[in-house]
């Protein structure tokens, strides 16, 4: 059945039912998408969440937002992938979320009740291990069974095609309109069209791709994303550009105030774009570096480019043992 596109006055109604049903889905994806009731939950609980140091935080560390990143060379870490809650704050918070979705996950998974202390368990060992003095960076499980070493195998294994049939479900140089992708008014196409000859996005396209500097980028296409879940509703584009004989797949996202309760600093930015790169480059440094900060139709939006590599842990349906061994 052909999806009927909606007009860009019709898109919020759309986006606020599509947030409800992804939430009510399960237990996991409703801990995904109530970052607000989480903060407010926690202001309940005051003085029994520990107070650390002030430091960058992703604000909201559920298992969605983690996996295996690309930065700009094709190198692969995991890191966290989603920044729009980071804040200079407690790092208590990311801890308690984190340990949150790690239970959800056990009990969408009909886990028994011990595997969540288990797994709490092993979350406050690795974290405790990777604050030692002198301590480098932690291994990845080589295990064959690890969903961590897993999810990573398959990271590096991906190409341009792989992430195209996904995203965009076809390797040729356009974006399919239908559920998921809508089509631009007038006005939204002429404001990524200037987006795209603005320092910011030159500068970062120029950086990603030498090739931009001997050939021209052209916006090949553009669409409203219908993405996410906390922030369906916000402004969401796909953007496909064509530098010389490559492409490369662009997300411009609206940047939004943090709910996660942070610490005014003079370090922190004020425009919520440049707080949100700049907490993306404190804590995933792969990430933060195909950011950049812009501005669209007076909005603070940030531009990241989409890399076959980046993927998100997917712990839906995983055993007792894999659920222990990924909480590390």
């Amino acid at each position: 059945m052909k999806f009927s596109q909606p007009k860009e006055d019709q898109r919020a109604e759309i986006l606020q039912r599509q947030q409800r049903l992804k939430m009510a889905r399960s237990a996991q994806d409703y801990v995904r998408g109530s970052t607000v009731s989480f903060y407010n939950w926690l202001q309940t609980a005051k003085g029994k969440v520990p107070e650390g140091p002030p430091i960058w935080i992703c604000g909201d560390c559920h298992l969605g937002n983690l996996g295996p990143v690309s930065d700009s060379d094709g190198k692969v870490e995991i890191e966290i992938r989603d920044f729009d809650q980071t804040v200079i704050g407690n790092p208590a918070h990311d801890l308690v979320r984190l340990a949150l979705s790690l239970s959800m996950a056990a009990r969408g998974s009909d886990l028994p009740g011990v595997t969540t202390a288990l797994m709490l368990e092993q979350l406050i060992a690795g974290y405790s291990d990777a604050l030692k003095p002198g301590r480098g960076k932690l291994p990845i499980p080589t295990k064959s069974g690890n969903p961590i070493h897993l999810v990573l195998k398959e990271a590096l294994s991906r190409e341009w095609r792989h992430l195209a049939r996904e995203r965009i479900e076809d390797v040729r140089p356009t974006i399919p309109l239908g559920r998921k992708f809508w089509a631009l008014s007038e006005k939204e196409r002429n404001e990524i069209g200037k987006l795209f000859e603005s320092k910011e996005a030159t500068s970062l396209v120029t950086c990603l791709r030498s090739g931009a500097k001997k050939h021209n980028v052209e916006v090949l296409d553009a669409a409203y994303w219908m993405k996410g879940c906390s922030s369906l509703g916000k402004l969401r584009y796909a953007v496909l550009l064509g530098v010389g004989k490559t492409y490369c797949l662009i997300d411009i996202k609206e940047a939004i105030e943090a709910a996660a309760p942070g610490k005014k600093m003079p370090r922190v930015p004020k425009d919520y774009a440049e707080r949100l790169v700049d907490g993306a480059r404190a804590l995933s440094p792969y990430l933060g570096e195909r950011m950049v900060a812009a501005k669209f139709a007076g909005r603070s939006v940030v531009i990241r480019e989409l890399r076959p590599q980046d993927l998100k842990f997917e712990l839906d349906q995983i055993t007792q043992e894999e659920a222990v061994e990924a909480a590390r």
